[in-house]
């Protein structure tokens, strides 16, 4: 029997993750979130993880009440070395990482070094430090399997495939809340939050709004799969069920096709390489009828191109993409910034920041920390 360990266990990959687990009857070996000790508590008491990890610490004396008995003593530990601790020692055939934002970079490293393989939902992660990450991985001899439904999409579809032979990778996207909407300048928070076909998290749901997704998805694609960025091409496809597609050499195209249901990527990146029969059925072709593709509104959302900007610029670029933009998205959620500042603010931040060619660990951080500063700066 496979056992995972979830991190971000209380957002919306990790729950999804671990109805996945349940379903296949895969032990849960660990469980870590940040502060919503209810509802880790009732997942505690559920899979009996040997150990949890809780960011709070004001939450340990909670968790501890609410979870310990004479039949069940984990392992609790608590704030950032308390989830490394979680990571180095638990047994799990594979660490999923669901933390959002640059938070989960750390763990993703810790699980590398611990020879963990790593099924990562968290994009931040590639996109300040793809580089070290896959280089990292090829050292310890671990994989890095992907969990965002385009790049599982890719994945599968070169399975078994020379990457000579690869032409272009196309990522699909669904275009958004916004995509029929001319003026965006009065969006709401509630408006952007409102996926049309995924049921995601709020930051990822506003990104798919501005389609910054893709221009971290495009970083993402390009470090996960050594393509240059201008073999990367990006689409709109409404329907949400072609999740990707490669081009060959020769001509032909291989697509994956799926119900708009992370849990789909989600068991694969667990199961890999065996295809379990899951809770998700494969799409009907003939009832969806038709599928729509067309190019991406870059004037109304030009994030889109941000991704190709910030692999051409290199360095320590697309760490302040991803940081600036989780600044700008925090903002923007809290009512200071209007929905088009987003974009604007991402884009001035790399426009100004000081590059540093073959970034360490420490310089992207420095980055990152750079570009919040900034973005908050223009904020008040």
């Amino acid at each position: 029997m496979k056992s995972v360990c979830v991190l971000g266990s209380t957002g919306s990959i990790g729950r999804q993750t671990l109805e996945v687990a349940d379903e296949l009857g895969i032990r849960v070996s660990g469980l870590a979130a940040g502060s919503n000790v209810d509802l880790l508590c009732e997942q505690v008491i559920k899979f009996r993880p040997d150990f949890v990890s809780i960011e709070d610490v004001s939450c340990v004396e909670t968790l501890n009440a609410r979870i310990r008995s004479d039949e069940y003593e984990p392992e609790i530990l608590c704030g950032r070395a308390g989830l490394e601790e979680l990571i180095i020692n638990v047994e799990s055939d594979v660490v999923l990482n669901a933390i959002v934002g640059f938070a989960g970079l750390e763990p993703t490293v810790a699980a590398i070094k611990a020879g963990k393989d790593v099924a990562l939902a968290n994009k931040e992660s590639l996109v300040a430090a793809g580089d070290l990450i896959t280089s990292e991985a090829r050292r310890m001899g671990v994989s890095v399997r992907p969990v965002d439904s385009e790049h599982s999409a890719i994945w599968q579809c070169l399975f078994g495939e020379d990457p000579e032979n690869v032409d272009r990778l196309v990522l699909t996207a669904s275009g958004g809340p916004f995509r029929d909407r001319a003026d965006l300048s009065n969006v709401t928070p509630e408006e952007a939050v409102k996926h049309p076909n995924w049921h995601m998290g709020r930051k990822i749901s506003v990104d798919s709004a501005t389609l910054m997704n893709k221009a971290l998805e495009v970083i993402e694609a390009s470090r996960l799969f050594k393509v240059d960025a201008y073999d990367i091409k990006v689409v709109v496809h409404r329907e949400s069920v072609v999740h990707s597609w490669v081009e060959f050499a020769d001509g032909s195209c291989k697509a994956q096709f799926g119900m708009p249901d992370m849990r789909v990527p989600i068991q694969l990146a667990l199961t890999f390489p065996k295809r379990l029969h899951g809770a998700v059925k494969a799409p009907d072709m003939v009832k969806i009828g038709r599928l729509s593709f067309e190019e991406p509104d870059r004037k109304r959302f030009p994030a889109v191109e941000f991704g190709h900007y910030a692999l051409e610029r290199g360095g320590v670029v697309p760490a302040v993409l991803s940081a600036a933009n989780e600044a700008a998205v925090d903002a923007f959620l809290k009512g200071h910034i209007g929905f088009m500042q987003i974009s604007r603010l991402v884009e001035e931040a790399m426009d100004k920041c000081e590059n540093v060619s073959d970034p360490s660990l420490e310089d992207i951080f420095i980055s990152d920390r750079w570009a919040r500063e900034f973005v908050i700066r223009r904020c008040i």
